[in-house]
């Protein structure tokens, strides 16, 4: 028989070590969570993914996922860059590109994953097999929900987590097993009246507090959604060609957010500071070439000129942006060539 508790302390011990910034347990109880994922799928409001319904209630049922599980660990890495100033001058500077912070190095997936699994191997070295499986975004995980109950931070208006030493600029990875590991305790919320997050959206995606729709999200509208995106959306998107990060960068609990300087972490390519220009003429290949290992493979090379296209059209006139819209007018794809004729029309 272990000590569990002594089993506890071991893991988060051993997850510091192996570049976590924080480690907690929790249950698999999410009844609440599960009555708002239910209402929140149908409102609609998380548009084309239907991975999110597609899972029934495994995805707030840890146990149904994966039978037998007791517990969960959850573990956080933080990806802060410490320099929001340069985030905020990339959005004002209408020729650059801006790209969400997390997609800037490796895709933090496969970094995260490997990391886990190590912390998994080193509970089985001690105690023997015991049942678990590792997740890092690839499952119905409801992430956050557990994050919050084993500690790690609260669920902010803008449905990000934070915590309260540390601010949202971090991912989050999970442990699922069966061992009766004694709880942590949850983290309480620290929100209070603070709307900045919800005030700031470009689209107006926080339509309450702790609810996104993501239909006018453009995180979603530039990584999730195939196809147009819908004209309405099209100049608030700005120079956001991956993702979007106001809601964060504006929150007041990222003061409070370390630099952390993971190398796997640091921008590729240059994308901190690339302009508009420079990003549309990459070719298919050096697209595939250029975002290997990368989160921003996601949007698939269509969507990432759809988004620039976007983007191009909402940026200060001059001659190389008009050429680069103009060199790919006649391109292959319907959804290429309809936001650039958008675009071009926004310089007409």
């Amino acid at each position: 028989m272990h000590d569990h508790s002594a089993l506890a302390q071991q893991i988060k011990q051993w997850g510091l070590e192996l570049g976590f910034q924080q480690v907690g347990i929790t249950g698999v109880e999410l009844a609440e969570d599960e009555a708002q994922l239910r209402d929140w799928l149908a409102q609609g409001q998380h548009g084309d993914m239907d991975y999110m319904a597609r899972h029934g209630d495994k995805r707030t049922r840890p146990d149904e996922l994966l039978p037998g599980t007791l517990r969960v660990i959850s573990v956080r890495m933080d990806y802060g860059t410490g320099d929001d100033e340069s985030a905020w001058k990339n959005l004002h500077a209408s020729e650059r590109a801006y790209v969400a912070r997390y997609a800037l190095g490796r895709d933090y997936h496969k970094v995260m994953r490997a990391r886990l699994q190590k912390l998994a191997d080193r509970v089985e070295a001690a105690i023997g097999q015991f049942g678990h499986r590792v997740f890092v975004d690839s499952a119905p995980v409801l992430e956050r929900a557990l994050a919050r109950n084993a500690g790690l931070g609260w669920i902010g208006k803008n449905t990000c987590l934070i915590n309260k030493n540390a601010g949202s600029w971090f991912f989050l990875g999970e442990i699922y097993i069966d061992l009766p590991l004694p709880v942590d305790a949850p983290a309480q919320a620290h929100c209070g009246t603070c709307t900045r997050c919800i005030d700031i959206c470009p689209t107006g995606a926080i339509i309450a507090p702790n609810r996104v729709d993501a239909r006018r999200c453009i995180s979603y509208l530039t990584i999730e959604l195939k196809g147009s995106i819908p004209e309405e959306f099209r100049t608030a998107i700005g120079n956001r060609i991956f993702g979007c990060d106001d809601c964060q960068l504006v929150c007041p609990w990222n003061k409070f957010a370390q630099r952390f300087d993971e190398p796997d972490f640091r921008a590729r390519n240059d994308l901190d500071q690339a302009t508009l220009v420079d990003l549309f003429a990459w070719t298919e290949q050096e697209f595939l070439q250029r975002t290997e290992g990368s989160a921003i493979r996601r949007t698939g090379y269509e969507g990432w000129l759809r988004n620039i296209a976007i983007a191009l059209g909402n940026a200060t006139s001059t001659p190389e942006v008009i050429g680069a819209l103009q060199s790919r007018r006649e391109h292959s794809s319907e959804v290429v060539r309809e936001h650039v004729l958008w675009a071009l029309a926004q310089h007409a």
